[in-house]
């Protein structure tokens, strides 16, 4: 047997001894979490610096407007829709064929063409139209932050296409097991534009906007080239081509129209947020910058680490009886972490960013609107984080579709209630308290979260059978209870030592969280105890 070829033991393309020798290769997941966990402490020691140098005024909100523009063709062509239509019919290529075969190469190869051709073709007409999408988006702002934005935006496209490029790379090295480095790879994106800003800063120039832009371009493209010697290890030499009229590529393509579909529905709701934040004025987009780089921290960590590693294995064997346990499994994996984390934006959000982020030009009122965001969307953060592994369930089925139509019922609730409560909000706030109505676009994103779950909760259930049997409800509710009395003792510790500590600088802010956190940490963990694991033999019956 080829060392390439298919094992019993681990992933296709992947020997028996290195499986066996390398944790990574027996637990994806842990590999995955550990990639993301680097980028995402690199990422947050970048938004420390943005947060240092532009805090939350006008130039801040032209920079988090900018960076989420372009993003959107990312969003509609990256990760989530290469791994939902490229990476199963990938992964069966590879089971079916062997790594050693053409097959898989042919395949990569030919959806390789398309998504360089695609990201090119995007990225110079977002330079181009520019202006006119700026002045649509951002209807509600002055002349000068549209100005300032267009300017980032046109920057910011081709970086945008250059992490299209990036999502093909991802889903090849998963496919064949290797799950560290593409996850890992946007720390160069997060450390060039940390040096940007002090190369700036050095220069004596204060374009600090303009220095992230141009960074985040060089390091979009770093990223990509640190991925470029393991992929080609994989597939041989890259030889972009289109071949559309061979089944499997058409298979991808389409598993991919619904899914662009869907990321296009979510698109939506991210420029109508866009819209709302420059009717509400100045720092209420800074602010819904901030708090989601923070939201997205527990959500990347574990929602998407379990996702991500969970797909491949569902994609090979995508019977009920494999599903079902697999995503409850996945699921208590999920929730045993991100609950605890929900608590803490809810009930400490202040503490979090004064700790994060207040500094330089971050002011103290800038730390209270932020966390007043960040404690909204950590109402829907249990919800948010396990989206994309029910999406997994059915994109591992090669349904797109489902989870397509329920984005689409769940975005437009969503929608409703944030234009709702952002403009009663700004109706009704005094001026210097405006900005506070965008909790009202949070509120929004995590209603609109908790019913895109709950139907792809039923769907799944429908589909492959009920997924929750006693015993699993029994552990939900156990880690709900470990939440709740984790809640009540960190509360009285910062009752506590908040009024000794407080004022008393950084340092002092630092060891109240850390308190905080370990007070509530012991009791969660002596309840809570442990996710349940549940057998794939066993079906939804398992036990812990």
């Amino acid at each position: 047997m080829s060392d390439a070829a298919p094992t019993a033991d681990g992933p296709p393309g992947v020997p028996i001894e290195e499986h066996r020798l390398n944790p990574f290769r027996r637990r994806p997941s842990t590999a995955v979490g550990a990639g993301i966990f680097l980028s995402r402490i690199t990422g947050l020691a970048r938004d420390v610096a943005v947060a240092a140098f532009l805090g939350t005024n006008l130039l801040a909100d032209a920079y988090w407007a900018a960076i989420k523009i372009p993003n959107i063709i990312r969003n509609l062509l990256g990760e989530g829709t290469l791994s939902a239509a490229f990476v199963p019919v990938y992964s069966e290529t590879l089971e079916k064929h062997g790594a050693s075969s053409d097959e898989p190469t042919r395949l990569a190869s030919s959806v390789l063409g398309i998504v360089l051709s695609a990201a090119v073709v995007l990225s110079a007409l977002g330079v181009i139209l520019a202006p006119w999408i700026t002045n649509l988006v951002m209807f509600g702002a002055e002349e000068e932050p549209r100005r300032i934005t267009t300017e980032l935006v046109r920057i910011l496209f081709p970086m945008s296409g250059a992490l299209i490029v990036g999502a093909w790379f991802l889903g090849v090295l998963n496919s064949h097991g290797k799950f560290f480095l593409p996850f890992v790879a946007p720390t160069v994106w997060n450390l060039s534009q940390i040096a940007g800003l002090f190369l700036a800063q050095a220069a004596g120039s204060q374009e600090f906007a303009h220095a992230l832009a141009w960074s985040a371009l060089a390091g979009s493209l770093l990223q990509v080239a640190v991925q470029v010697p393991a992929a080609r290890k994989l597939t041989g030499p890259f030889r972009p081509t289109i071949s559309w009229n061979w089944e499997p590529v058409r298979r991808v393509a389409r598993n991919t129209l619904p899914v662009i579909s869907s990321q296009g529905i979510f698109q939506i709701s991210t420029l109508v947020d866009i819209s709302l934040a420059t009717l509400v004025g100045t720092s209420a987009m800074s602010a819904l910058g901030y708090s989601q780089r923070l939201i997205y921290l527990p959500i990347s960590l574990f929602g998407i680490s379990v996702a991500a590693a969970s797909l491949p294995d569902m994609s090979r064997d995508a019977t009920a009886a494999r599903l079902r346990p697999r995503l409850v499994n996945g699921f208590f994996q999920i929730l045993y972490f991100v609950l605890p984390a929900a608590v803490c934006f809810l009930l400490f959000g202040d503490l979090i960013v004064r700790v994060i982020y207040q500094r330089g030009a971050f002011s103290e009122s800038s730390t209270a609107l932020v966390a007043a965001v960040l404690g909204t969307y950590a109402l829907g953060l249990v919800a948010s984080s396990s989206l994309k592994l029910f999406a997994s369930g059915f994109h591992a089925m090669q349904d797109t579709r489902t989870p397509m139509l329920l984005a689409a019922v769940s975005v437009t609730i969503g929608i409703g209630l944030a234009v709702l409560l952002t403009l009663l909000g700004r109706a009704r706030l005094p001026d210097p308290y405006r900005p506070y109505a965008a909790m009202g676009i949070a509120l929004g994103g995590a209603a609109g979260a908790w019913v895109n779950l709950l139907l792809l909760w039923t769907m799944l259930d429908r589909k492959i059978g009920n997924l929750f049997d006693r015993k699993a409800a029994e552990a939900a509710i156990r880690l709900a209870a470990g939440a709740g009395v984790a809640a009540l003792t960190a509360g009285a510790a910062h009752r506590w030592l908040g009024p000794l500590w407080s004022g008393a600088g950084p340092g002092a802010d630092l060891a109240l969280l850390l308190a905080v956190g370990a007070a509530g940490a012991v009791p969660y963990l002596l309840i809570a105890r442990r996710p349940p694991v549940i057998l794939p033999e066993e079906g939804p019956q398992g036990a812990e």
